[in-house]
Protein backbone atom coordinates (compact mmCIF):
# COMPACT_ATOMS: atom_id res chain seq x y z
CA UNK A 1 0.00 0.00 0.00
CA UNK A 2 1.14 3.53 -0.76
CA UNK A 3 2.40 5.17 2.43
CA UNK A 4 2.53 8.68 0.96
CA UNK A 5 0.55 11.05 3.15
CA UNK A 6 -2.87 12.07 1.81
CA UNK A 7 -1.77 15.72 1.87
CA UNK A 8 1.26 14.92 -0.30
CA UNK A 9 -0.85 12.86 -2.69
CA UNK A 10 -3.20 15.82 -3.12
CA UNK A 11 -0.27 18.19 -3.70
CA UNK A 12 1.28 15.76 -6.21
CA UNK A 13 -1.97 15.93 -8.20
CA UNK A 14 -2.18 19.73 -7.99
CA UNK A 15 -5.20 19.64 -5.69
CA UNK A 16 -5.93 21.76 -2.64
CA UNK A 17 -5.40 19.97 0.65
CA UNK A 18 -8.71 20.03 2.52
CA UNK A 19 -9.80 18.19 5.64
CA UNK A 20 -12.59 16.29 3.81
CA UNK A 21 -10.23 15.12 1.05
CA UNK A 22 -7.60 13.97 3.53
CA UNK A 23 -10.24 12.17 5.61
CA UNK A 24 -11.73 10.51 2.51
CA UNK A 25 -8.33 9.19 1.40
CA UNK A 26 -7.58 7.88 4.91
CA UNK A 27 -10.99 6.21 5.17
CA UNK A 28 -10.86 4.56 1.74
CA UNK A 29 -7.32 3.30 2.41
CA UNK A 30 -8.52 1.55 5.56
CA UNK A 31 -11.95 0.51 4.21
CA UNK A 32 -11.64 -0.36 0.53
CA UNK A 33 -14.85 -0.72 -1.48
CA UNK A 34 -16.77 1.68 0.77
CA UNK A 35 -19.81 3.43 -0.65
CA UNK A 36 -20.03 7.22 -0.70
CA UNK A 37 -22.62 7.04 2.07
CA UNK A 38 -20.35 4.87 4.23
CA UNK A 39 -17.49 7.28 3.54
CA UNK A 40 -19.67 10.24 4.52
CA UNK A 41 -20.76 8.60 7.79
CA UNK A 42 -17.17 7.83 8.81
CA UNK A 43 -15.75 11.18 7.69
CA UNK A 44 -18.56 13.00 9.52
CA UNK A 45 -17.74 11.04 12.71
CA UNK A 46 -14.05 11.93 12.29
CA UNK A 47 -14.41 15.63 11.43
CA UNK A 48 -17.59 16.42 13.32
CA UNK A 49 -19.01 18.68 10.65
CA UNK A 50 -18.79 17.89 6.98
CA UNK A 51 -21.59 18.03 4.47
CA UNK A 52 -22.64 15.06 2.41
CA UNK A 53 -22.00 17.23 -0.66
CA UNK A 54 -18.38 17.89 0.40
CA UNK A 55 -17.77 14.15 0.66
CA UNK A 56 -19.47 13.41 -2.67
CA UNK A 57 -17.46 16.21 -4.32
CA UNK A 58 -14.28 14.79 -2.76
CA UNK A 59 -14.80 11.22 -4.01
CA UNK A 60 -15.65 12.55 -7.47
CA UNK A 61 -12.56 14.78 -7.64
CA UNK A 62 -10.29 12.09 -6.21
CA UNK A 63 -11.63 9.57 -8.72
CA UNK A 64 -11.24 11.97 -11.64
CA UNK A 65 -7.58 12.50 -10.68
CA UNK A 66 -6.86 8.77 -10.31
CA UNK A 67 -6.32 8.93 -6.55
CA UNK A 68 -9.35 6.72 -5.95
CA UNK A 69 -10.91 4.13 -8.20
CA UNK A 70 -14.69 4.03 -8.57
CA UNK A 71 -16.35 0.69 -9.22
CA UNK A 72 -20.04 0.01 -9.52
CA UNK A 73 -21.12 -3.62 -9.57
CA UNK A 74 -24.57 -4.23 -11.03
CA UNK A 75 -27.41 -3.44 -8.59
CA UNK A 76 -24.98 -1.81 -6.17
CA UNK A 77 -24.08 1.76 -5.27
CA UNK A 78 -20.71 3.02 -6.46
CA UNK A 79 -17.80 1.95 -4.29
CA UNK A 80 -14.36 3.49 -3.93
CA UNK A 81 -10.90 2.10 -3.36
CA UNK A 82 -7.39 3.50 -3.14
CA UNK A 83 -5.86 0.65 -5.14
CA UNK A 84 -5.32 2.29 -8.51
CA UNK A 85 -2.96 1.93 -11.42
CA UNK A 86 -3.17 -1.82 -11.83
CA UNK A 87 -5.54 -4.12 -13.66
CA UNK A 88 -7.12 -5.96 -10.74
CA UNK A 89 -10.68 -7.22 -10.67
CA UNK A 90 -13.35 -7.85 -8.03
CA UNK A 91 -15.48 -10.63 -6.61
CA UNK A 92 -18.90 -9.69 -5.23
CA UNK A 93 -21.13 -11.71 -2.92
CA UNK A 94 -24.66 -12.00 -4.31
CA UNK A 95 -26.07 -12.33 -0.78
CA UNK A 96 -24.47 -9.54 1.28
CA UNK A 97 -22.71 -7.43 -1.37
CA UNK A 98 -19.23 -7.82 0.16
CA UNK A 99 -16.50 -6.98 -2.38
CA UNK A 100 -12.94 -8.29 -2.50
CA UNK A 101 -10.02 -7.68 -4.86
CA UNK A 102 -8.87 -10.35 -7.30
CA UNK A 103 -5.49 -9.92 -8.98
CA UNK A 104 -5.40 -10.26 -12.75
CA UNK A 105 -3.53 -13.25 -14.05
CA UNK A 106 0.19 -12.55 -14.44
CA UNK A 107 1.66 -12.88 -17.92
CA UNK A 108 -0.80 -13.38 -20.75
CA UNK A 109 -3.97 -11.53 -19.88
CA UNK A 110 -6.87 -12.86 -21.95
CA UNK A 111 -9.16 -10.22 -20.46
CA UNK A 112 -7.28 -7.61 -22.51
CA UNK A 113 -7.62 -9.53 -25.77
CA UNK A 114 -11.21 -8.89 -26.79
CA UNK A 115 -12.66 -11.06 -29.54
CA UNK A 116 -13.53 -7.80 -31.35
CA UNK A 117 -11.88 -4.50 -30.44
CA UNK A 118 -13.86 -2.35 -32.94
CA UNK A 119 -10.69 -0.34 -33.56
CA UNK A 120 -10.19 0.61 -29.91
CA UNK A 121 -6.80 0.40 -28.20
CA UNK A 122 -7.82 -1.61 -25.13
CA UNK A 123 -5.89 -0.54 -22.03
CA UNK A 124 -7.88 -1.99 -19.16
CA UNK A 125 -10.57 -4.56 -18.53
CA UNK A 126 -13.00 -4.55 -15.65
CA UNK A 127 -14.01 -8.03 -14.62
CA UNK A 128 -16.43 -8.77 -11.81
CA UNK A 129 -16.82 -12.28 -10.49
CA UNK A 130 -20.08 -13.07 -8.71
CA UNK A 131 -20.60 -15.70 -6.03
CA UNK A 132 -21.22 -16.23 -2.34
CA UNK A 133 -18.71 -15.13 0.30
CA UNK A 134 -17.48 -17.51 3.02
CA UNK A 135 -19.59 -15.80 5.72
CA UNK A 136 -22.81 -16.19 3.75
CA UNK A 137 -21.89 -19.77 2.82
CA UNK A 138 -21.40 -20.58 6.53
CA UNK A 139 -24.73 -18.94 7.39
CA UNK A 140 -26.50 -21.03 4.72
CA UNK A 141 -25.07 -24.31 5.98
CA UNK A 142 -25.67 -23.58 9.65
CA UNK A 143 -21.96 -23.87 10.42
Amino acid sequence: MDTTSPAQILRNHGLNVTAPRVAVIDLVRSHPHATAEEIHTSVHERLGTVSRQAVYDSVTTLSEHGILRRIQPSHSPARYEARTGDNHHHVVCRSCGRVADVDCAVGYRPCLSASEDHGYRIEEAEVIYWGTCPTCLADDTGA
